[in-house]
């Protein structure tokens, strides 16, 4: 479990989780950076003293495989190979993984057995209802195989989400093992005043740790830090300051300078951080033309509560519809939609699977008229129990005479492992690759077809001109 620990001068020591490597580029660039943008500077971000260094899970995974061409499996080796005293930290959703559906019991333990192997210390997980029994099996198998189990509280805001509420969940996730909990706000809608409240609740009800991660978007993220560590959280997650601010963490160097020579002393020294920052203004400058500029703060998502990642898929799709003119119609919609679904929280898989049905509603002309498979499937309970009653009538309108399913979804899923190893045989050259065709088929099947060509060409002497030209497409 982990601990606070005590600074020089006895002083309690706040720990600082970088989100730069993963969170920070998934906000700001797409998830775009490659492993050789991180290489140079892994050696110095180890000597920094952080709490962890977040680095995997997330949209990594399928982004590596679909616009980087690089193994995800391989990127987590190589970056436990360069960072050799500070824990690495990954984002799990769940029954979903790193994915974007419920996989088979057999492939989350897998795929915890792998991570872990590979180099994963702390295992953040967390579900986007909230809904414990989609936890379970990942919570077992982290606590297995011996590392860090962090279980995560997907923060909202609604008529249904009190402070009291998220305590409740935060013992319920500490009965289920959990080593720390982790506040997550994934929009930034968590106000000073609610951090406050909510760790002291945490703290007295779990006397388990308590890490705060928040997106900036609102402007309230610093503010909301600074009252959750005099509250007595222990960590917070922060990123380095070209990579900060906008729809990622708070900076780094800021919240390091704001607790400095007082008793939440991070133990962190600026002057280690400035090389740091150096090579990632570097990066900045690399990815200029695909960086998400937020110019002062964006309140509206205190109004909306739609996070950065959902505002532009939202902006995305519109402008695919030629009907981008209509944003404000669909932002509207987006409540009604929450509501009638039953409060779901806005994170991956929900945020998207609201935004579009609110799309679909404006642009159709008619609520419900045209509902997405996903959409249907939430109603039928396949991601889990919404936090509030949903809707009835819209849930009839949608199901016909369907009954919705009340056991936890994973239990509806077969196997998944034995087949998927069946039908990739040919393509495996590491045990990873069963588990990475299962979760992304299509990606998967074509990067490891390629993969699997180049090997054998390089074992046989030909040049990467020819092996550019060989792999089956």
């Amino acid at each position: 479990m982990t601990q606070v620990v005590k600074a020089k001068a006895g002083k309690a020591k706040v720990g600082i989780t970088e989100t730069a490597l993963r969170d920070a580029h998934q906000s700001l660039i797409a998830t775009r950076l490659r492993i050789e943008d991180m290489l140079p500077v892994l050696e110095r971000m180890d000597e920094v003293g952080y709490h962890s260094l977040e680095v995997w899970g997330g949209a990594t995974f399928d982004t590596c495989m679909r616009f980087l061409d690089e193994d995800p499996w391989e990127r987590l080796r190589t970056l436990r190979k360069h960072v050799k005293k500070t824990k690495l930290q990954m984002l799990l959703r769940g029954q979903n993984l790193v994915g974007y559906r419920h996989y088979a019991d057999d492939v989350v333990r897998e795929f915890v057995k792998r991570a872990v192997g590979n180099g994963i210390d702390i295992m953040r997980v967390f579900d986007a209802l909230n809904d414990t029994r989609n936890l379970e099996v990942a919570a077992e198998q982290v606590k297995k195989e011996g590392a860090h189990l962090q279980m995560c509280i997907s923060y909202t805001l609604s008529p249904v989400h009190t402070n009291q509420v998220f305590v409740d969940l935060a013992a319920k996730m500490r009965d289920m093992g959990a080593d720390s909990i982790c506040i997550k706000d994934m929009a930034g809608l968590l106000s000073p005043v609610d951090a406050d409240t909510l760790v002291r609740g945490i703290k007295k009800e779990t006397e388990l740790p308590v890490q705060i991660h928040s997106h900036y978007t609102s402007g309230l993220a610093s503010m909301a830090y600074y009252a959750a560590i005099e509250a007595g959280a222990d960590v917070v997650d922060c990123a380095i300051s070209p990579f900060s601010m906008g729809t990622s963490q708070p900076a780094t160097e800021s919240m390091v300078a704001a607790l400095a020579r007082g008793k939440y002393d991070t133990g962190i020294s600026l002057d280690n951080l400035i090389p740091i920052a150096d090579h990632f203004k570097d990066l900045r400058k690399k990815y200029d033309n695909i960086f998400v500029g937020l110019n002062g703060a964006d309140t509206n998502v205190l109004i909306y509560q739609i996070p950065g990642g959902m505002y532009s898929n939202l902006v995305s799709q519109l402008r695919d519809q030629s009907a981008e003119h209509r944003l404000n119609e669909v932002l509207n919609e987006v409540p009604v939609v929450r509501k009638a679904m039953g409060y779901p929280p806005l994170v991956t898989p929900t945020s998207q699977i609201v935004g579009t049905q609110a799309t679909l509603n404006v642009l159709v002309g008619e609520r419900w008229k045209m509902v997405s498979k996903e959409v249907k499937n939430y109603f039928k309970g396949y991601y889990g129990k919404a936090p509030a009653e949903m809707d009835l009538e819209v849930q009839a309108k949608i199901l016909g005479d369907e009954k919705p399913i009340t056991c936890r979804p994973a239990e509806k899923l077969e196997p998944e492992m034995e087949k998927a190893a069946s039908e990739i045989r040919a393509w495996i050259t590491q045990p990873e690759d069963v588990l990475t065709y299962v979760m992304f088929p299509a990606i998967a099947k074509d990067f490891l077809m390629k993969r699997y060509a180049k090997i054998n060409l390089r074992d046989i002497g030909l040049d990467d001109t020819v092996e550019e030209a060989a792999y089956p497409v």
